[in-house]
């Protein structure tokens, strides 16, 4: 999984540094931690269930270049995990966790000067990399309908692509040619991975703090 991750990078890299002379382009990593649920009905009708928050890292390669002084865009290559963990009345707990490999396409828009607030909003893209089932121990929720179903059974054959929509704001400042970020993002799944009709109606979500280093590879003249 981390060897896809580092391939494609080195892909992403290379064709950044093949970017025009006169724009400013840094690489650099982000790590940070990563919290995920899922809001679902499990038939028309019925009252909307939020579960609870799987939590885990997310790790990254950074690509942004910047076509005007506080104005660019960026491509990440990023591993997240996202899932669910949903109580029953007992206190019993269904947690089933999926990672994947996301792409975010994202415009960057900078205020300040060293010290600088940004706003980050784009795109994404990605494909499934694996999916587990950390523990079941229930079948209904707490409102007596059906709960979130499994998603590491082999039977279970989740979709693979996902999409949809990230925004971030941070701060960032500049460290000579190189940059340090801290950041807030949060990202809404317009994909579902339910392959069979199980749930009548589901949407991810996605909040992530992360911190970012950047080097600037190619500087504007």
């Amino acid at each position: 999984m981390i060897g896809r991750i580092f391939l494609l990078a080195m892909l992403l890299i290379g064709a950044a540094v093949e970017a025009e002379a006169q724009s400013s382009t840094s690489i650099g990593v982000r790590y940070g931690i990563s919290s995920s649920n899922v809001s679902y009905r499990s038939i028309p009708a019925t009252p909307n269930r939020r579960t609870g928050d799987v939590r885990g890292n997310t790790f990254g390669i950074v690509i942004e270049q910047f076509f005007a002084k506080n104005a660019g865009a960026q491509i990440e290559v990023q591993w997240v995990t996202h899932g669910y963990a949903e109580t029953d009345t007992l206190g019993n707990i269904n947690e089933s966790q999926l990672d994947y490999l996301k792409i975010p396409l994202l415009s960057n828009f900078y205020f300040g000067n060293k010290n600088r607030f940004h706003i980050k909003l784009g795109p994404h893209f990605g494909t499934l990399l694996g999916s587990r089932d950390i523990s079941r121990t229930h079948e209904f929720n707490e409102l007596g309908f059906a709960a979130m179903p499994t998603y590491g059974q082999e039977q279970d054959d989740p979709k693979r692509f996902m999409y949809g929509l990230t925004g971030g704001v941070g701060i960032s400042r500049l460290l000579g040619r190189n940059t340090i970020q801290a950041e807030v993002r949060f990202g809404y799944e317009f994909g579902r991975p339910e392959r069979f009709e199980r749930v009548y109606d589901m949407n991810f979500t996605n909040l992530e703090f992360t911190l970012s280093y950047l080097f600037a590879v190619l500087k504007k003249p």
